[in-house]
């Protein structure tokens, strides 16, 4: 039969196994809620990431817009100058001054008109590409009275290195006795040339002097003023010498295009 102090033992071992077990079962209870926890964030982490990509999709890089001018490489540049900016203002009006051996002839060009063309004379003038250039050619007929020039070979072939797409003038009446088959290019506009190619204007250009016959297709950059017109005048009434199997020929006043010079634009 147990002594007192053998029951005492056995109920002190009995205590320490049930404290044992209890702490067991604590520690694994704390186990479990930690996982559960862990899977729960993990899940709510999911679940807001597929939220976010449904909702917001797959990114895409932004288009790029396309150039408004594309000055396509061409022939080699009659002189050195650097292609202009594809992308220029399409609004407002630049002066440029024509200072020729018979005196000056101030243009007015209009980016609004043909911003590309603008462009390209406006480039082409500030880096000196029309200094020390003759006008090549002058037709005085009925239907035609322009003086060509921006060309400084002189030749009428020569050209910036690049061409560009005509900019078709709107709402040019058409012109007396050709209706449908030709426009007014009136007395004081400045035109840009080209030839029989679609996309092959280039740096030359035309004053006019007196009403003209012409297809819709060259692109009008300005207006010349009144003291300018005077100077055409004059140069007109001299005549060409009829060496262009095109219509007209050199001018028999010559007119050499000194410095074109372009006006600073105003201060804001």
């Amino acid at each position: 039969m147990p002594t007192n102090e053998q029951r005492r033992k056995a109920a002190k071992r009995k205590l320490e196994r049930q404290i044992e077990r209890r702490a067991e079962r604590a520690k694994r209870r704390r186990q479990r809620l930690a996982l559960i926890s862990v899977v729960a964030v993990v899940a709510v982490v999911a679940v807001a990431a597929g939220i976010y990509f449904l909702v917001s999709g797959p990114s895409e890089p932004e288009p790029v817009a396309a150039p408004a001018c594309q000055y396509n490489p061409s022939e080699p540049a009659a002189k050195p100058n650097t292609p202009p900016d594809p992308n220029p203002p399409a609004t407002g009006t630049v002066n440029v001054d024509l200072q020729t051996s018979q005196g000056a002839i101030p243009l007015t060009l209009d980016r609004a008109s043909a911003p590309c063309a603008v462009n390209a004379v406006v480039s082409l003038a500030s880096q000196g590409f029309y200094d020390d250039t003759p006008c090549p050619r002058l037709v005085t007929g009925q239907g035609l009275q322009v003086l060509q020039c921006g060309d400084p070979t002189g030749s009428g072939a020569g050209g910036p290195g690049y061409q560009y797409a005509e900019e078709p003038p709107q709402g040019l009446p058409p012109y007396p006795g050709a209706e449908g088959q030709a426009s007014t290019y009136a007395r004081g506009l400045v035109a840009m040339a080209k030839s029989s190619q679609p996309g092959s204007t280039g740096s030359q250009f035309f004053l006019v002097y007196g009403d003209s016959a012409l297809p819709p297709e060259y692109s009008v950059i300005g207006r010349i003023a009144t003291e300018g017109l005077a100077v055409l005048d004059r140069v007109g009434a001299g005549g060409d010498d009829g060496s262009n199997q095109a219509g007209g020929g050199a001018p028999n006043i010559p007119v050499q295009i000194q410095r074109a010079v372009v006006a600073a634009p105003p201060a804001p």
